[in-house]
C-alpha cells in the first residue's frame, strides 16, 4: 500500500505524523466542523455546494477567514492531495476545521486550522447497495434543535452513542430523533420516505444535517415530478411507509430494506440514483 498523506494547514504531511496537541480546540471543546465530500472521476462532486456549507459553518462559529474557503481553495487542495496519495480519479474526502487558538472556553483567537484527508474508492459513480439496509429507531438521546443543528459540528456524542446502539443489535444504520421526539436524521445520513405516493423528508427546523446529497436529492425530485414535502416527521410513518432511503455526499443514495417487521421497496430510490449519475 503507498504511503498515506494529509494536508495539515496548507502542508502536506504523513498520515501518522503526530501533528495535534493536547490543547488543540478541536480535541478539547469539539471546537469545530468537518465535511465529507466525493472526488469522482478526477473532479469534486457539488463543489460550490460544499463550500457554500463550509463557510457557512466557518460564519456561524465566529471564525477567521471563513470567506477565503471557496470551491476553488477545495479543489486545489484535493487536488494536490489525491495526486500525491495515488488514490486515482476516484476518493473519499474529508476536512476537519477546528479554531486554532489557545484559551480555555474564551478562545484567544478565531485563527481556522484545518486537516485534510483522502482515501481511495473503487466506484466511479454513485452505487445503490444491492441488499437493503436493516434499521431501527435510535431513541436514547435524542438531538437538540438549534442553531448549530444543521452543521457537522466536531461534536457528535450523539451519533457515537447510536452507532454504539447499532453495532450491538447489529443494524445497518438507525434513525435519530430530534428534541421534541420527530425524525431528524439516521446516523451518517439524511433520510427520506415514500408514503402515499409523495416524498418526504425532515424539514431543516427538525434539527437535521444541512446535507450537500440532501439539496440535490430535493432539485431532482422536483425536476423530476415528484413530489416532495419537508416537514415534521412523526416516526410512527415508518410501520406504513412504501420506501425509505438515506442520503450523503459519499455513497449518494442507500435504501433501506427494513424496519422491525416491515420491509420496503426501492423504485424511486433507483430513480433517483440514476437521475443522480446522469448528473454532469
Amino acid at each position: 500500500m503507498n504511503k498515506q498523506f494529509i494536508n495539515f494547514n496548507g502542508d502536506i504531511v504523513p498520515a501518522d505524523q503526530q501533528i495535534l496537541t493536547v490543547a488543540n480546540r478541536g480535541f478539547r471543546y469539539g471546537d469545530g466542523l468537518f465535511e465529507s465530500m466525493r472526488w469522482m472521476k478526477g473532479e469534486l462532486k457539488f463543489a460550490e455546494l460544499h463550500s457554500e456549507r463550509i463557510r457557512k459553518g466557518f460564519k456561524l462559529l465566529k471564525m477567521d477567514s471563513w470567506s477565503h474557503v471557496d470551491s476553488w481553495f477545495i479543489r486545489e487542495r484535493i487536488e494536490e492531495l489525491v495526486r500525491r496519495n495515488k488514490t486515482g480519479p476516484d476518493a473519499r474526502i474529508r476536512l476537519t476545521a477546528y479554531r486554532d487558538g489557545e484559551g480555555l472556553y474564551s478562545p484567544c483567537s478565531n485563527k481556522m486550522g484545518f486537516i485534510l484527508e483522502a482515501s481511495q474508492l473503487k466506484e466511479s459513480s454513485y452505487t445503490l447497495n444491492d441488499k437493503g439496509l436493516m434499521i431501527d429507531v435510535y431513541d436514547e438521546l435524542t438531538k437538540p434543535i438549534n442553531v448549530l443543528s444543521n452543521l457537522k459540528t466536531c461534536n457528535s456524542l450523539v451519533y457515537v452513542l447510536a452507532g454504539i446502539f447499532k453495532n450491538k443489535n447489529s443494524l445497518d444504520e438507525v434513525i435519530i430523533l430530534n428534541n421534541n421526539g420527530f425524525l431528524c436524521e439516521s446516523m451518517s445520513s439524511n433520510a427520506f420516505i415514500v408514503y402515499d405516493r409523495k416524498l418526504y423528508t425532515p424539514a431543516l427546523n427538525e434539527g437535521c444535517i444541512a446535507g450537500v446529497m440532501r439539496q440535490v436529492i430535493i432539485k431532482l425530485a422536483k425536476e423530476n415530478g415528484l413530489e416532495l414535502v419537508e416537514a415534521q416527521i412523526n416516526p410512527d410513518i415508518l410501520n406504513e411507509a412504501d420506501e425509505v432511503f438515506l442520503t450523503n455526499a459519499a455513497k449518494g443514495i442507500q435504501w433501506v430494506m427494513g424496519y422491525n417487521n416491515k420491509r420496503y421497496f426501492n423504485e424511486v430510490s433507483r430513480f433517483l440514483q440514476e437521475k443522480l449519475n446522469s448528473l454532469r
